[in-house]
């Protein structure tokens, strides 16, 4: 490919770096903050990208546009059987900078166990893995599946495979995980991963969510501060979406801790993200109305070249909104929900 003629730049002077690939809009859990106990619709499978479709997008993303990272994401990614062809395929790219594209996976981790070591000798880096308890009950009724031990042995796989820092992802539901968030904080301090507190967004089934049932990161940092010492990390966040804060517990262990707030103090003026939908089509943010998106796997399937789809995203993202408009009175959730983005 040709040497980096555009960038998926807005008007607002950010540019997007970090993409987000959702390979499949299917999960094997149920939580309850992202779909119903019956599951969703899935898309079809003809009207999914293919593998050499996403290869393709990719490569357009990371040669001609841009992208120094790649994060696969779902639904669950691992219920792609060829996720560690694609994982593989995108390290051989080359970015802006020449080197391999940095690769991660966001999982909830079933199955892990059984293709961490395939997924690190196919390049990839990273994993951040959903987890919301660790107490058996509480990840159960949140996920509708009593899976807890699965997960466990997914992330010790993952330790062991080098995919370090193995970061864990949780939301914090009011009456239900709350109590527990602060054994999940020993859990990730014994084990040596990086726990990240995410506030619940609304992206799963319609109706459910208000921003007044919401555990917020103000709740969440007052918890955390009756059992652990917190202090502000000193580095820089930069893009990152998480605020970190040093964590030390009565009996001197330390780590880090971060809290993605994205409800209560967003971080849209620093969003260096771009997304691509299980079906193709490119999103500037988790909050884009459909009526915003363009679909590239309709113009690779009509013949567009790799100019043409570099030139159609990249105009995508000019249009790119200030922020994701939660706090306005005319918000809307969008119409698809998380496992079909790509968060």
């Amino acid at each position: 490919m040709a040497s980096v003629p555009l960038e998926l730049a807005d008007r607002f002077g950010r540019v997007a770096r970090d993409l987000r690939v959702s390979l499949t809009d299917r999960c094997n859990l149920r939580c309850t903050y992202c779909m119903p106990a019956a599951g969703l619709e899935w898309i079809p499978t003809e009207q999914s990208l293919d593998d050499a479709e996403v290869i393709r997008l990719v490569g357009i993303g990371v040669e001609k546009l841009g992208i120094r990272s790649v994060r696969f994401t779902g639904g669950e990614p691992l219920l792609r059987r060829s996720l560690e062809d694609i994982v593989a395929a995108t390290t051989r790219l080359r970015t802006d900078e020449g080197r391999a594209p940095a690769t991660a996976i966001t999982t909830n981790a079933l199955g892990l166990d059984k293709r961490a070591a395939g997924l690190a000798a196919a390049g990839l880096d990273r994993i951040n893995v959903s987890l919301d308890s660790t107490d058996r009950a509480a990840f159960a009724e949140l996920t509708r599946r009593d899976r807890l031990g699965d997960v466990l042995a997914g992330i010790d796989a993952a330790l062991e495979a080098g995919l370090s820092p193995v970061k864990v992802n949780s939301v914090v539901m009011p009456g239900v995980n709350e109590d527990s968030a602060c054994d999940l904080v020993r859990f990730c301090l014994d084990r040596g991963l990086q726990l990240r507190f995410i506030e619940q967004m609304p992206l799963g089934p319609r109706g459910e969510w208000t921003r007044e049932g919401m555990v917020t990161a103000r709740d969440l940092l007052d918890r955390l501060a009756r059992e652990f010492t917190l202090r502000p990390a000193a580095e820089p966040r930069g893009s990152a979406p998480a605020a970190l804060w040093d964590v030390t517990d009565a009996s001197g262990r330390s780590g880090k801790v971060g809290i993605i707030a994205s409800v209560t103090h967003p971080f849209c003026g620093a969003c260096d993200r771009t997304r691509l939908t299980t079906d193709g089509a490119v999103r500037s943010c988790l909050f884009s109305a459909a009526a915003e998106e363009v679909s590239l796997r309709d113009m690779m399937r009509a013949g567009a070249s790799d100019d043409e789809l570099a030139e159609a995203w990249a105009a995508a993202m000019w249009n790119k909104k200030p922020g994701h408009g939660i706090d306005d009175v005319g918000f809307l959730q969008p119409e698809r929900t998380m496992s079909e983005i790509g968060g």
